[in-house]
C-alpha cells in the first residue's frame, strides 16, 4: 500500500500509514536508519486493523519515503518528526511502542508530554547509544570524523554503511534519558532478548532503575536477538501491546 504524507513546517514531509479504530491508538517508532515497512510495524497494522484499533506508523525525516537526507537528522529532530506527526494525526493518549531507537525516541515523547502517552512499549530500547557508537568508533573513524564530521559504520548491507555524524553524538548528549529524572505515569512494558548483540540486557536493566513509575515491568526473552521479529516475538509484542493499552483504559 502506497504511503500517505504529510507536510509539516519547514518543509519537512512524513510519510505514513494510518488506520481508523475505536478505543486507545496504538503508534509505531520505528529504529535508526529503518522505515515504516519492518515486519514489527507492519504486524501490528494488521493486528490493530484485525481489532478495529487506530494505529500508526511513519517514517522519520531521512528515513524510508519521507523527505531529507538520514545524514543531516539527528535523535532531537526524529523526535520532533514523532512528536508533530503524532500531534497532526492522532487524538487523546497513544500507547507508543518503540522499536530500538524508537525506543529512545518514545521516551523522549514521554518525558516531554506524558499526557499525550497512555502506556510505553519498549522493543530492545536503545536510549543514550549515541555516546556508545561515539566511543566505540575505530581510529580510520575517528579520524574520517575529525576531518569531515562523518564516519561510516558496517551495516548488513556492505555497500550500504551506516553514516554517522558530528551533529549526530553532539545532539545525542543533549537529549540523554539516564542523564535526568524519567517518571512513567502510565503502563510501561521493556522487552529485550538475552542475545542482543546492539542492545545489551545491562541497558534494559538500567533504564528499569532508573525509570520511576506505578507500573514499569521488564521482559527478558531467553535467546532473543536485536530484531525481535521472529512469530513467538511478534506475538508477544501484540499481547504486551493489547495489555498495555487495557490497563490504561482502566486507569483513566
Amino acid at each position: 500500500m502506497e504511503p500517505q504524507f504529510l507536510e509539516l513546517v519547514g518543509g519537512r514531509r512524513i510519510a505514513f500509514s494510518k488506520i481508523e479504530g475505536e478505543g486507545t491508538g496504538i503508534v509505531f517508532l520505528g529504529g535508526f536508519g529503518s522505515d515504516m515497512t519492518g515486519t514489527k510495524a507492519v504486524h501490528m497494522e494488521a493486528a490493530c486493523k484485525s481489532k478495529g484499533r487506530p494505529f500508526l506508523r511513519f517514517d522519520y525525516t531521512g528515513h524510508g519515503r519521507s523527505s531529507g537526507a538520514f545524514e543531516d537528522g539527528c535523535i532531537g529532530d526524529w523526535a520532533q518528526d514523532a512528536r508533530e506527526t503524532i500531534g497532526a494525526l492522532t487524538k487523546g493518549p497513544q500507547v507508543l511502542i518503540g522499536s530500538s531507537m524508537g525506543g529512545w525516541i518514545a521516551l523522549l515523547l514521554a518525558r516531554s508530554d506524558p499526557a499525550r502517552v497512555a502506556g510505553l512499549v519498549g522493543i530492545a530500547a536503545a536510549p543514550d547509544f549515541m555516546g556508545d557508537l561515539e566511543s566505540g568508533l575505530d581510529e580510520e573513524q575517528r579520524r574520517s570524523m575529525a576531518a569531515t564530521g562523518r564516519a561510516e559504520l558496517p551495516s548488513d548491507d556492505p555497500e550500504s554503511p551506516f553514516v554517522v555524524t558530528r551533529k549526530m553524538f553532539e545532539d545525542g548528549s543533549r537529549q540523554t534519558i539516564f542523564g535526568r529524572a524519567l517518571h512513567l505515569p502510565f503502563p510501561t512494558r521493556l522487552l529485550q532478548g538475552t542475545d542482543d548483540e546492539d542492545v545489551d540486557q545491562a541497558v534494559a536493566l538500567r533504564l528499569l532503575a532508573h525509570a520511576t513509575g506505578p507500573d514499569i515491568r521488564l521482559v527478558l526473552i531467553k535467546g532473543g536477538d536485536h530484531r525481535l521479529s521472529g512469530p513467538s516475538e511478534l506475538a508477544l509484542i501484540e499481547e504486551t501491546a493489547d495489555a498495555v493499552a487495557a490497563a490504561a483504559k482502566r486507569e483513566r
